[in-house]
């Protein structure tokens, strides 16, 4: 059985945190590609095993995170397009430890992030990250940055969770000291 079969097995087992760090750890001390394993497992049927392949990609350092560097628009695509919370977090979380480029920016991934940042029915930490990847995207552009906070500041808090509302106190504490 070649690696990545395995690999897809264990991604389909029993999973949990103990676990995404142990898959991470046997794809960095394998000598394993961590693009490598992004790309087998992504855009996988089955998912589960994107889930948890995203999960074991989170446990990684900021330096072999910066390898996945050239997928920043696939992990874009894949958390626009997935009807999963937990992929679209995954990929959101994975996005954000980035580096975020000007001449990169995607009017409808920004478009996308103001969206659901609002969007009450969105679970909580999609709509925290979505509020803190908008905000750094506007913060590239002085015409942006002023319209992003206004935006953040009419947003109605007794719909959100505490989680969201720190962001949002985060942001305006940053624009107040600018």
């Amino acid at each position: 059985m070649s690696k990545m079969v395995a690999m897809r097995e264990r991604l389909k087992g029993r999973f949990n945190k103990g676990e995404a760090l142990t898959i991470y750890n046997n794809v960095r001390a394998g000598g394993g590609d961590i693009v490598e394993f992004c790309l087998q497992f992504m855009y996988d049927d089955d998912v589960q095993v994107v889930r948890k392949a995203l999960w074991a990609l989170s446990k990684a350092g900021n330096k072999e995170i910066m390898r996945l560097q050239p997928l920043y628009d696939r992990f874009v695509d894949l958390a626009m397009s997935t009807d999963n919370s937990s992929v679209r977090r995954l990929s959101l979380v994975l996005i954000e430890r980035l580096e975020l480029r000007e001449e990169g920016v995607r009017t409808d991934f920004l478009d996308f992030c103001l969206e659901h940042m609002a969007d009450v029915k969105e679970a909580p930490a999609v709509q925290a990250l979505c509020m803190k990847l908008a905000f750094r995207t506007c913060a590239l552009f002085p015409e942006l940055r002023g319209e992003m906070v206004r935006t953040v500041e009419a947003m109605e808090m007794e719909y959100y969770t505490s989680a969201v509302r720190s962001v949002r106190e985060r942001i305006l504490g940053v624009e107040k000291r600018v």
